[in-house]
């Protein structure tokens, strides 16, 4: 973390959300939910540093949610505001830069998803149950949080809820204690965490342990009973992927993985940290979402571990993760990648060329041309530096930035070390112009 007092600069894609004037290192969440009628309480203690002295402090917190108290430091309760999204604390005394500031909010409330030009995001009531798919800027939707991509902490998570439901949340399970009609599970996520990765996953859910990965990660599933059958079909290479993966791209960056199918349909999966979510329909069996698998659980290097500092640089997620699904079909005897690639950069050529991978704009940060536009990056870089020079890269960079944010530009400054011409034409063609380049021919380039 560069500088004693370093704080995020404001996101140019969500400038309203995130906050200034301090740096989060914790969240503990002691949080009850009542299925039946989607009711929410919840305590949170933030432990955070101050980087600069100001009078007042703000928080991202949905209107959906009432706070009803609000501590500083231990004192009694202080002032606050909760207009427009934003949770504005005054302390009753100055705190200098560098010094703590300990928060507690209690609040409560009925959570519902924060709509912004994705469509909505957040807290979403399930039929039986509940999910929380944030990503970007859902978080505030059941929590007080600095809202930031960059702004990773440590995160205790309790969760209190019917006891005919289980459930999920970040981390290792620590306690689970049942009493009279409900049930409190207490969950540790040590590795520092984006808030938009925090998750909660409520259902009617058996859990049990996917096949052996070779003593790499414990992997379980976490999925209604009448889908168990369907997900040992579904996901039963899962475990191969992750060999390859952790081959490919380095080691695994958590203590475990966990899949969770939930009973309702949903229209793509959704990434947490140490939690991918699928829907029923992802588990058809008929393995009719591999790509996806592949897909959810190469975000744990790339989004989960190495988090974008800013939303502009999206494509080190989705152009990486989009990647992987190719490497998997050409390691599961499908297409190659370069075969992958080329019927990708063909789809891309009939599409209009309007969008800079790069910085594609708030609006068109999640476009598909995104994805496999990015994709198609690390092809050509691929195809630039040889497969065994270009792995050696990718295990650099997730070994190198592992539980940290990171930029385009240290990916791009890193691969420049391993390469014996300069790459600035290649970002130039790839990254930041519009029109898409021809990819350079194939030259029968290692798989290593």
């Amino acid at each position: 973390m560069p500088g004693k007092f370093y704080e995020a600069p404001v996101d140019e894609y969500l400038p309203q959300n995130g906050n200034r004037g301090y740096r989060v290192s914790r969240y503990e969440l002691e949080l009850a939910y009542k299925v039946s009628s989607n009711r929410l309480t919840g305590r949170a203690a933030i432990i955070a540093v101050t980087t600069a002295v100001r009078p007042r402090f703000a928080l991202d917190l949905s209107q959906a949610l009432t706070v009803s108290k609000v501590l500083v430091n231990g004192t009694k309760a202080v002032k606050f505001t909760h207009q427009h999204s934003k949770l504005v604390i005054t302390p009753p005394d100055r705190i200098p830069a560098g010094g703590m500031l300990s928060l507690v909010v209690q609040y409560g409330g009925t959570p519902k998803p924060v709509r912004g030009p994705w469509g909505e995001v957040g807290w979403e009531e399930l039929a039986e149950g509940a999910l929380v798919a944030s990503q970007p800027n859902g978080a505030a939707s059941w929590f007080p949080c600095d809202d930031h991509p960059s702004s990773k902490a440590t995160y205790r998570i309790s969760i209190t809820t019917d006891s005919p439901y289980f459930a999920l949340a970040n981390g290792t399970l620590l306690r689970k204690q049942a009493k009279a009609s409900q049930t409190t599970w207490v969950y540790e996520q040590s590795e520092p965490m984006s808030s938009y990765l925090a998750t909660i996953q409520i259902g009617p859910y058996r859990k049990h342990r996917v096949g052996s990965s070779h003593g790499l990660v414990p992997m379980q599933a976490v999925v209604p009973p009448r889908l168990r059958a369907n997900f040992e079909h579904d996901f039963a290479r899962q475990p191969r992927m992750l060999e390859v993966f952790n081959d490919k791209f380095g080691p695994y960056p958590f203590e475990g993985y966990t899949v969770v199918v939930t009973d309702d349909e949903l229209e793509i999966p959704i990434e947490a940290q140490g939690i991918s979510i699928f829907g029923a329909n992802h588990c058809d069996g008929r393995r009719g979402a591999e790509r996806l698998v592949a897909h959810e659980l190469a975000h744990q290097w790339f989004g989960n571990s190495l988090t974008i500092r800013q939303w502009r640089d999206i494509w080190l997620h989705e152009g990486f993760a989009c990647y992987a699904e190719w490497i998997w079909s050409e390691e599961a005897g499908g297409p190659t990648a370069d075969q992958m690639a080329r019927a990708a950069r063909h789809n891309l050529s009939r599409e209009p060329q309007d969008i800079v991978v790069g910085d594609p704009r708030p609006q068109r940060m999640f476009d598909d041309r995104v994805y496999k536009r990015g994709a198609l990056t690390l092809h050509a870089l691929r195809l630039e530096l040889g497969g065994a020079t270009f792995f050696e890269l990718l295990r650099e960079w997730t070994i190198r930035y592992r539980h940290s944010s990171v930029t385009t530009e240290e990916f791009t400054d890193l691969a420049g070390h391993y390469s014996l011409v300069p790459l600035r034409p290649l970002w130039d063609n790839w990254l930041f112009a519009e029109p898409l380049p021809q990819l350079p021919p194939y030259g029968g380039m290692s798989t290593a």
